[in-house]
């Protein structure tokens, strides 16, 4: 298993502090989710529905033209890679490891590459990349994606691309493109929805594309209250437009604070901030010895912090006041 944020009981057991203590900030999750209104019994007495409105409501809200719900995101990506043949696969370093994983464990050859004008891109039968990126935050233009998916496709090529963090600027989504053939497009509730425990995906690409995922996944991937849920949240756009702003301003109080503390992020979204530091590990350690739980990244040097809740500034501002 992969190391992801969000681990507390590792921090709990490590560092000696109950579960109930700790200030969460490793993942990158809304803390202030979408709220969850009462649940009908009878939803969980029958099998989940595909024409109960869901799919029509996600093509809406992500202004697509096809699209499969699946149970997270991590469910697609790990099948993705029984749909083709051993091939070379290259990703985005660094990236959400998840994506290499799957691909690893299926036989196919994976390297990786920093920037798009990279000589070994052209060797590639599928490139994989977040956008914006997890954990750095980077984020590529629409045109310069489309331009290489084009490349690709010329080839019999694939381009997957990992909107986890897009909702904030749907604006930047290679959503609306989706149905070309060879372009995948991977969103989740978990982020902007703060619903990461209802596992919520969808996989947008070609009709083609999603039969074949859809006979992979097999029947009821995704539970009869998830789909409810995820129904309520992509319709709410009242709420849509309020929490974008609110995270937005949240994001920049959270980027100022950490500057005034040295810790100037390299970039950040409306949903994290990036830093990168030779004393990540030093820092980590001191805020996990607070009871404050960031994502440390080793490889590179770096501390990925998710936005505080609102009633806990004055615990992570204590926190970073006392590093010595």
């Amino acid at each position: 298993m992969l190391e992801h944020g969000g681990n507390l009981s590792l921090a709990a057991a490590q560092y000696g502090i109950p579960l109930a203590d700790w200030l969460d900030l490793s993942t990158g999750i809304n803390p202030n989710n979408y709220p969850i209104t009462e649940i009908p019994a009878s939803i969980w007495q029958r099998l989940p529905s595909d024409d109960d409105g869901l799919i029509e409501v996600a093509q809406a809200y992500y202004g697509c033209q096809s699209v499969l719900p699946t149970a997270g995101s991590q469910a697609a990506l790990q099948v993705l890679p029984k749909l083709r043949s051993p091939c070379k696969v290259a990703m985005l370093n660094p990236m959400y490891q998840e994506h290499a994983y799957a691909w690893k464990r299926h036989g196919h050859q994976v390297t990786t590459f920093t920037s798009l004008s990279e000589e070994s891109l052209s060797q590639a039968d599928v490139i994989l990349l977040c956008n914006p990126n997890n954990p750095t935050a980077r984020r590529f233009s629409t045109h310069d994606l489309l331009t290489l998916h084009t490349t690709l496709i010329n080839r019999g090529g694939w381009l997957i691309v990992d909107e986890a963090f897009m909702d904030a600027t749907p604006e930047h989504s290679l959503a609306q493109h989706a149905h070309l053939e060879g372009l995948f497009v991977l969103r989740s509730l978990g982020k902007f929805f703060g619903l990461a425990g209802a596992r919520v995906g969808f996989l947008l690409a070609a009709e083609t594309s999603l039969k074949k995922m859809q006979e992979a996944l097999g029947p009821w991937s995704l539970a009869g209250p998830s789909r409810l849920i995820a129904k309520q949240a992509l319709l709410d756009h009242a709420w849509h437009r309020k929490t974008r702003v609110h995270l937005e301003n949240t994001s920049q109080k959270l980027a100022k604070l950490l500057s005034h503390h040295g810790l100037t992020p390299l970039a950040g979204n409306a949903l994290f901030q990036y830093v990168a530091t030779e004393k990540a590990m030093q820092w980590h350690h001191h805020l996990a010895n607070r009871g404050i739980w960031v994502r440390l990244f080793t490889e590179t040097p770096a501390l990925r912090f998710g936005l505080p809740p609102d009633d806990s500034w004055e615990k992570l501002t204590h926190g970073l006041n006392s590093f010595q």
